[in-house]
């Protein structure tokens, strides 16, 4: 019998929450606060806290927390608008920091 094989997740650090799919990463090339960070185009069981004005790496840009829907655990952060036209990409889209999120059926 074969066995059944789910997708490939991304579940919070601290309770196993699952909070993205491995497909929707679009680069694994982003610094987060405490060190490398992924971009995804979705994430699930989290919740966005207040927007704020920061100034990252790449420029100013407008971003909201996000936060493990379970545990409340900050895992990264939600692009909700860019300033820089070269950055507009990132609008709508998630960081979530490598060392916040584990590898869950893989």
């Amino acid at each position: 019998m074969a066995e059944l094989v789910g997708p490939r997740l991304y579940g919070c650090c601290n309770c196993r929450n699952h909070v993205a799919l491995h497909d929707d990463v679009i680069s694994k090339a982003f610094q987060g606060r405490n060190g490398r960070a992924f971009l995804f185009s979705h994430a699930m069981n989290i919740t966005v806290g207040p927007r704020e004005d920061r100034h990252l790496m790449t420029g100013l840009h407008t971003v909201a927390d996000v936060y493990c829907c379970d545990c409340h655990e900050v895992l990264g952060w939600k692009y909700e608008r860019a300033y820089e036209e070269t950055q507009k990409y990132k609008e709508g889209k998630f960081i979530l920091e490598k060392s916040k999120i584990v590898k869950e059926n893989w």
